[in-house]
């Protein structure tokens, strides 16, 4: 056997690529089990509820949300059809267009949210704790922000 077949390195990467497409797979099938939602669907909602007036550029939520331009734009394509959100011309950049919440993405959202919660509260909180789902966070945003091409954290962090 290769002597870095069993690297560390390879373990974690390999661990955090299985938890998270168990936790999407788990928390996704509960969050369409309760609601009308996916998880893609609640991702993109989320991500736009939380964005000042409620709206991205498309290519800013592809690239928040790890999806080509093509595959947001399909995605977004369904959800306008469920009239969840819309798209809108950007004023600056003929080309460039928003995906703005609807008042119905909103709702939707807001029915969704408990059994969302109700979910990461068993399945990520339960098992780890508060304490460590805030450092996980935080070991998360690093790597995020580092692969994306963001500054080295401060020493000590």
């Amino acid at each position: 056997m290769h002597p870095d077949w069993d690297d560390g390195r390879i373990t974690a990467f390999g661990m955090l690529l299985e938890a998270h497409a168990a936790l999407v797979a788990l928390v996704g099938r509960e969050l369409e089990a309760a609601t009308d939602l996916t998880i893609g669907w609640f991702e993109i909602l989320i991500r736009l509820v939380r964005s000042p007036g409620q709206q991205l550029r498309m290519s800013e939520l592809a690239s928040q949300a790890a999806l080509s331009t093509s595959g947001l734009s399909r995605l977004v394509d369904r959800m306008e059809e469920a009239k969840l959100i819309r798209r809108e011309a950007c004023p600056s950049d003929r080309r460039g267009a928003f995906a703005v919440l609807t008042d119905a993405g909103r709702a939707a959202l807001e029915a969704a949210m408990p059994a969302h919660l109700d979910s990461l509260e068993r399945h990520l909180v339960g098992p780890l704790g508060p304490e460590r789902v805030a450092e996980l966070t935080a070991m998360l945003e690093t790597l995020r922000d580092r692969a994306r091409g963001g500054a080295p954290p401060p020493p000590g962090r």
